[in-house]
């Protein structure tokens, strides 16, 4: 693979026979920090991921005086929480286009005392947040979102939460919810959340469930749609983040793409994380699965076929699975995503129209896609657009190793979750991974 510029070209591969780590996850790296900066005491953090996501939240948590210490290149952080008091009483806060860190950071600040505005990119600035915002004024929070459509900036005038009962939206993100769950034990009173009609991603919310109890406070949650959350604080500990299961999916698609198997180390079916179901949508379209203690490896299937599923609860490998379709027989159809069109970018509408480069017939459903492959791919190069998205860019790489010609413009934007991507798909497809 050579790199011109903004423009990165794929080289084909023949059938893979890779073993590979991927980074600590983003979502657990974001939660751990947030849990940590609220705790009372010192937490060690391992396995941490170091690219823009996370960075942009240890730059809050730094820029609000919570001591960060170390460095996130190295994988180890230690944070010394405050038990819910922030150092610095008034501030503003790029958040750049992470919605895990202005989702969670509004909910944090919400129970400290102070003034804060939060800020981002221009995409950033069309992401809606007006949920959060209505749930955490009802728990007597004064939160306001200056941007039209309930969108940022955001603007958090502190003085704590009173508690009670409150009721959020759950159809547009479960990052909302997260956010309030993280802060609710700091309310002065306990916190009944309600959620109001579906909720998105639901193993989202059961990972951050799994890492405040980690921290010390057990809340049972029998129920994800009427959930009780006692006062209490957090407390510091030392805590293992795993790979990260979303970015995994790109490796494990591989093979099902260009032949062959790839192992990934370091998750398995107790991982926190719900994208490691991913394999068995590649399973349903005939590849074969290996799960072992620490591992799980996707061997390429015989014939890969097409298949209807609902990926609601895996919408982060919405965008995998639709590179891995272009080459099953028959169409697959993607239901259950509408919130992927509030993501980094309109996940639907985008994917569709760069899958019609390489001939793909692409349906827009009013909640996912319909991707019937092509009869044959171009004979020319094809040059994918990424939309600053760095899921766009991952997934769209992965049909250059069946189909020459195939670049990448703004390969960069990757930084935002797996700096280190292309380097690491390339020893997957030399073999030296």
């Amino acid at each position: 693979m050579q790199k011109s510029l903004d423009i990165l070209s794929i080289s084909t591969a023949g059938a893979l026979d890779a073993t590979i780590r991927p980074p600590g996850s983003k979502s657990i790296t974001n939660r751990a920090l947030v849990c940590a900066a609220l705790a009372q005491g010192r937490s060690t953090l391992s396995g941490v991921l170091d690219s823009e996501d996370t960075q942009v939240m240890i730059d809050a948590l730094r820029a609000l005086g919570v001591a960060v210490e170390g460095d996130a290149a190295e994988g180890t952080l230690a944070v010394v929480g405050g038990g819910g008091k922030f150092p610095t009483d008034r501030a503003e806060i790029y958040v750049a286009n992470s919605g895990t860190t202005i989702r969670f950071l509004t909910a944090m600040l919400a129970v400290a005392q102070g003034e804060y505005r939060l800020d981002g990119t221009p995409r950033m600035r069309e992401r809606p947040i007006g949920d959060l915002v209505a749930a955490l004024n009802q728990l007597g929070a004064s939160v306001t979102s200056e941007g039209a459509g309930g969108c940022p900036p955001v603007v958090i005038n502190a003085a704590g939460l009173r508690g009670g009962a409150v009721t959020i939206r759950g159809a547009i993100s479960s990052q909302y919810l997260s956010g309030l769950l993280m802060a609710a034990p700091y309310a002065k009173s306990p916190v009944n959340v309600q959620v109001e009609g579906t909720l998105v991603s639901q193993p989202y919310v059961h990972m951050t469930l799994a890492v405040m109890r980690s921290f010390g406070l057990t809340v049972a949650a029998p129920r994800l749609d009427q959930i009780s959350l006692p006062t209490g604080r957090y407390r510091g500990c030392d805590y293992a983040i795993e790979p990260d299961a979303s970015a995994a999916s790109y490796f494990w698609a591989a093979p099902a793409i260009a032949g062959g198997r790839v192992t990934v180390e370091g998750l398995s079916k107790n991982s926190l994380q719900g994208d490691v179901a991913f394999v068995d949508v590649l399973a349903r379209m005939g590849c074969r699965v290996e799960r072992a203690a620490d591992s799980i490896t996707i061997r390429a299937a015989e014939h890969l076929r097409g298949v209807n599923v609902d990926m609601n609860a895996i919408s982060d490998t919405v965008q995998t699975l639709a590179a891995v379709a272009l080459f099953a027989d028959g169409p697959t159809t993607i239901t259950g995503v509408a919130h992927n069109r509030h993501k980094e970018t309109d996940r639907i509408a985008d994917m569709a129209t760069e899958l019609r480069k390489v001939g793909a017939t692409v349906d827009e459903l009013p909640d996912g896609l319909q991707i019937t492959p092509p009869a044959s791919f171009p004979t020319d190069s094809v040059v994918f657009d990424t939309y600053n998205d760095h899921r766009m860019a991952m997934s769209l790489s992965l049909i250059g190793l069946r189909v020459p010609g195939v670049q990448i413009r703004d390969p960069g934007c990757t930084a935002k979750t797996y700096p280190n991507f292309f380097v690491d798909l390339n020893r997957v497809t030399q073999g030296t991974a």
